[in-house]
């Protein structure tokens, strides 16, 4: 099926759902029966059509939920079932058989959007000293001193690499330190469930942050799994089409508008090389977070065993040593893991009962035994991945 098929069929799931759910706000259930019924079937017939789609999940879910909204208000007019059915593999949520409307297509803004400003130091972000190096002299320099830069500055930056190494927590302390709005948007989110409206609301989340910006000062988006977003595609839909060049579309007009805008837009992804090819000149600092070298995971066993009681027994050098190539999250893991551990033996014990009782002090066999266990989440495989994409793209 064509692209022009697809876009026509999910643009008319999309119009029988709007007018179902207008007749169902305005107490005509007759006719937002019919309406929820051709969405229904229009809905199944793409996720049909388009069986390897990754958008069929919502395209489904939405058929379900528009279905039990029948059911509900045919139960509610005394109505025989619904003439039209999913397939057995289709659920959804059941509903109360009350008159109320179904959810609208579109999540809310609010929903979507997080707006903070966040309290994270740079000094908690713990080793990738080349990505700090990169964000400092595209976002905090800029922001501290614009005068030195009479060509500009790069607005759009791209952090890559294995999961649990601390993206976002690097783009959530660059907006702390120029003291900025830090706008977290999740990439697959926007695509899940924005159905028919997801052009017009990236538009809305970048004029939201050009209005932060000229109340407010230094305003950063940080956008999630950003190859849920941008990713190459073998096949595309109408709507999917439309919202990658409208985000093409506002990341060309933040670079074009002057040489002194401070809105930032850091992307992140596990999968860069998922990436569409058009889409990363876009973003002008290619940067690879990387898994922890040895003087990070030492930092980071200090960081995360300082509130833990600690035998003499343990020796985070070693520690650090023996978890070569686990991530930063890795490691908390294995921190929280050995905590764990002896909490449950406090109450497998029975002294639990009495609120005045302790965990014994943690021994360096607890980190053995849970490392013995747990082993990294990031394979040899996938590291090799990201350093052949970061030989062919990197740009610090």
């Amino acid at each position: 099926m064509s692209n022009q098929a697809a876009k026509e069929l999910e643009d008319s799931a999309y119009s029988y759902a709007s007018q179902a759910i207008k007749m169902d706000s305005q107490g005509s259930y007759g006719s937002a029966i019919t309406y929820y019924q051709k969405a229904i079937t229009t809905l199944i017939r793409l996720a049909q059509l388009y069986p390897d789609y990754k958008l069929n999940r919502m395209y489904l879910e939405r058929a379900a939920a528009y279905q039990e909204r029948v059911k509900a208000l045919q139960a509610a007019r005394g109505a025989a079932p619904p003439i039209e059915s999913m397939s057995s593999d289709v659920s959804g949520p059941a509903s109360s058989p009350s008159a109320r409307p179904v959810e609208t297509l579109k999540a809310t803004f609010d929903e979507l959007v997080i707006k903070e400003k966040p309290n994270v130091k740079w000094e908690e972000v713990i080793g990738i000293e080349d990505a700090k190096r990169a964000i400092k002299e595209s976002i905090i320099f800029p922001v501290k001193r614009p005068d030195l830069f009479p060509l500009g500055w790069p607005r759009g930056m791209l952090l890559y690499g294995p999961p649990g190494c601390g993206k976002t927590m690097l783009a959530a302390a660059a907006a702390s330190e120029i003291e900025g709005y830090f706008l977290t948007v999740d990439a697959a989110s926007i695509m899940s469930k924005w159905l028919g409206e997801a052009e017009k609301n990236v538009a809305k989340l970048f004029n939201y942050a050009r209005k932060l910006l000229d109340d407010n000062g230094p305003v950063l988006i940080f956008i999630d799994e950003l190859d849920s977003l941008l990713g190459a595609r073998s096949q595309e839909v109408g709507g999917e089409i439309r919202v990658r060049n409208q985000f093409l579309k506002e990341m060309d007009g933040i670079m074009d508008k002057g040489k002194t805008i401070q809105l930032y837009v850091i992307g992140a992804t596990n999968k860069p090389w998922s990436l569409d090819s058009p889409f990363l000149r876009r973003f002008q600092k290619r940067i690879y977070v990387p898994l922890p070298d040895l003087k990070a995971r030492l930092e980071m066993f200090k960081l995360y065993t300082a509130p833990l009681k600690l035998d003499a027994t343990v020796d985070l050098n070693q520690l650090a040593k023996l978890t070569e190539g686990y991530s930063g999250s890795d490691i908390r893991d294995i921190c929280q893991s050995v905590q764990l551990r002896v909490v449950s033996e406090l109450f497998e014990s029975g002294a639990a009962v009495d609120k005045n009782s302790q965990t014994r002090e943690i021994k360096m066999q607890d980190f053995k035994e849970v490392l013995r266990f747990r082993r990294p989440s990031v394979s040899s495989e996938m590291l090799r991945a990201y350093i052949t994409w970061t030989e062919n793209f990197k740009a610090l």
